[in-house]
């Protein structure tokens, strides 16, 4: 048997391609153990089951593919709550905690908003609105079924009580209400990216990343609708690519939306946009 420094050293030397092999490494391993990182340092003389290391081996190749570490352990944790994941489902991003954290802003704490999230994936955006603000009643909706599975099952391991999940095409089958507030992180990004054949994205769902040849088709299409379903003074908020500022204030603008405004991710990116329907 070997050693659970030697196995971590030879599985960051096979995915030394990584800019986070020694990570990636220790995280899998820790998967397939399932016991704390800690556990590396403190045993590190530790000798691993055989069937644990082939196992072990098994994720290290497949991360050496380039396969998402959160498709192999089929987790990823977003606003401190760890959600399931898979190949169904886009991975939640760090950058989308912005959009929950300016919603938040918006929703005082007792408050019992009606919200809307359009296009929920795992349920990562929906869930951690939820779980802050247990008094909101939220609709969650995405395209995919087996995706809405995934978002229900994170819902119902944390406990969260307040969403309502719809199989629905954006707004095609949502509950016929007015909304305080709508949000989502649609897909954005151009057919003809180049970074669409780099990193994680090459694993995760087409239909989740690409929106037509500027990116902007989701985004547009829920600009214009939102003035069905939101209240009065209500704010649609929406993520986006860092380069695509002008061409979403421009749709916000175009559909009579008041207050637009961007804001800049942790990295200094133009992420989110914002605008209250008046009238």
């Amino acid at each position: 048997m070997t050693t659970i420094t030697e196995l971590l050293q030879k599985g960051e030397k096979s995915i030394n391609s990584s800019e986070s092999a020694r990570l990636d490494a220790e995280i899998l391993f820790c998967d397939v153990m399932q016991f704390k990182r800690s556990r590396i340092y403190s045993h590190p003389e530790q000798l691993v089951p055989e069937a644990k290391s082939v196992l072990f081996q098994s994720l290290i190749e497949q991360r050496q593919q380039g396969h998402p570490i959160a498709h192999l352990t089929g987790k990823r944790e977003f606003w401190s709550l760890e959600l399931t994941v898979n190949k169904d489902t886009l991975i939640p991003r760090p950058e989308t905690e912005l959009l929950v954290e300016t919603a938040l802003q918006m929703i005082p704490e007792n408050a019992a908003f009606n919200i809307l999230d359009l296009g929920t994936g795992s349920g990562a955006i929906a869930i951690a609105i939820a779980s802050e603000r247990p008094d909101c009643k939220i609709v969650a909706t995405d395209i995919n079924k087996n995706t809405l599975t995934i978002a229900k099952e994170n819902a119902e391991t944390h406990r969260i009580e307040n969403i309502q999940f719809y199989l629905s095409d954006w707004y095609k089958n949502i509950p016929s209400q007015s909304f305080d507030l709508i949000v989502s992180n649609p897909p954005y990004i151009r057919q003809d990216d180049e970074h669409l054949s780099q990193g994680d994205v090459r694993f995760e769902p087409e239909l989740a990343l690409v929106a037509g040849a500027d990116g902007m088709q989701a985004i547009n299409m829920i600009v214009e609708n939102a003035k069905h379903y939101l209240a009065s003074d209500a704010c649609l908020l929406i993520e986006h690519g860092y380069d695509q500022k002008p061409l979403v204030q421009e749709a916000f603008l175009k559909h009579d939306f008041k207050r637009v405004k961007t804001f800049q991710d942790l990295s200094g990116q133009d992420r989110i946009t914002l605008g209250y329907k008046y009238g």
